[in-house]
């Protein structure tokens, strides 16, 4: 009954969070199926589809950027999100609202009939719907999990990214990083181009690639970017197979590696788009939790969610290229699935202090347990607290002129520090 259903986006995420069991087979079968009884239809925008360890989101920002600048519309769908559910989908820039989402919810509901779903795959489906309406030219998807069997490769792409492979989620992609990519070469398709970004490709990506039949580029062998004192440039190739250089690039907030391949899949989509929106797209992109800058009463604060060792290697890059004033001092927060003393060891040799944090929750590794994994197995010595909010108040406390605090470790580290910053929208 249509009465029966939630009436606002909080008991509809609730409702769908509780209404599968803990237990469900993995696989495409489900989803398809309901996304067939939908009759979603995406035929009018030109797709990307994005999978890869890290570097997934701050690639479709800066796409996203740069597509926009240039007056192409789009369609942004990406996980997890730190403020609200609505991040999750973006139209032209904007968050959806709750209206539309809980209308989407409500079609999914009708449609599905006795077939389970989980909480992704609701959000997936109510994303394509959202784009259905709006029909923007250019439709961005982020994988949330691998990516053979994550509900977003329902969809065909127009064109594949696969960013980095490095082990992450090792219980469900696999024990090494040919067996992860894989897993992530599962969104190339027959004939269509897949951009591959890591700098050490395992070999596991061309044989899908072969097999599939996809056309693949590879970052640092068919296009490129060199980074100069204040500025970089670029080098690819054209939808015709052209090779032409962009010069002078501004250097972006975000990862360079990411621009150098967000670059090149909006040469291979067909737009249209110049050398100024190229540059206002790079410097106007930016993203919650990603290398995000906040200047507090204390010093400056950098919030990222780097939560595995390749991500914290590029952050201790960053720190070390971008070296404080004074003192940096961290504050860690992590889950128990991930290797937290790899972690800690990349980020060592920049950090001054250290303030580790308990996560709630049956994943969340106390702040002592982590504060012994650090002393035990990469002799580094810190303060052990029993929330962010306690960790970073003592951090911040301990700040002396030119100092920084780096907060990291996971999205749930980066979310409840926005809420002790009293950050969100």
């Amino acid at each position: 009954m249509l009465s029966d259903y939630p009436k606002s986006l909080a008991q509809w995420l609730e409702r769908i969070e509780a209404c599968h069991p803990e237990e469900i087979e993995l696989g495409l079968d489900r989803v398809k199926a309901v996304y067939d009884r939908l009759g979603i239809e995406l035929a009018n925008s030109r797709r990307v589809v994005v999978a890869g360890t890290n570097g997934k989101g701050s690639t479709l920002t800066m796409m996203e950027s740069i597509a926009r600048c240039a007056g192409v519309t789009t369609g942004v769908y990406t996980s997890p999100h730190f403020l609200r559910y609505n991040e999750r989908v973006r139209i032209n820039g904007e968050e959806v609202d709750d209206a539309l989402l809980c209308r989407q919810f409500e079609k999914i509901e009708q449609a599905r009939g006795d077939i389970e779903l989980t909480y992704f795959e609701y959000g997936t489906l109510a994303a394509l719907l959202c784009f259905e309406e709006a029909q923007p030219e250019l439709l961005l998807l982020e994988v949330g999990l691998g990516g053979r069997l994550d509900a977003v490769n329902i969809v065909d792409g127009d064109l594949a990214i696969i960013t980095t492979i490095a082990l992450d989620h090792t219980d469900w992609l696999g024990p090494d990083r040919d067996s992860i990519a894989r897993e992530k070469a599962g969104i190339m398709r027959a004939g269509k181009p897949a951009l591959i970004s890591d700098s050490d490709p395992p070999q596991a990506l061309f044989d899908i690639a072969d097999k599939t039949g996809a056309k693949v580029l590879c970052r640092g062998r068919d296009y490129l970017g060199k980074s100069l004192p204040d500025s970089w440039d670029w080098e690819g190739v054209d939808q015709l197979g052209e090779r032409f250089a962009i010069r002078g690039l501004p250097k972006p907030s975000l990862p360079l590696v990411n621009a150098v391949t967000a670059l090149q899949a909006l040469q291979l989509l067909g737009f249209t788009i110049g050398s100024q929106a190229i540059h206002s797209g790079l410097r106007r992109a930016q993203m919650t939790g990603r290398m995000q800058r906040i200047t507090l009463p204390e010093g400056a604060a950098i919030l990222d969610v780097a939560h595995n060792p390749e991500a914290a290697a590029y952050l201790a890059g960053y720190l070390e290229a971008n070296p404080a004033e004074g003192q940096t001092h961290m504050v860690l927060g992590m889950l128990k699935d991930k290797d937290m003393a790899s972690v800690i060891a990349a980020l060592s040799a920049q950090i001054s202090s250290w303030y580790f944090a308990s996560l709630p929750g049956a994943r969340g590794t106390e702040g002592a347990a982590l504060a012994e994994i650090a002393r035990r197995e990469a002799s580094v010595i810190g303060e052990a607290h029993d929330s962010v909010a306690q960790a970073l108040a003592h951090a911040r406390a301990s700040m002396q002129k030119g100092d920084r605090v780096v907060v990291a470790g996971s999205f749930f580290t980066v979310s409840e520090a926005l809420d002790a910053l009293e950050l969100r929208g």
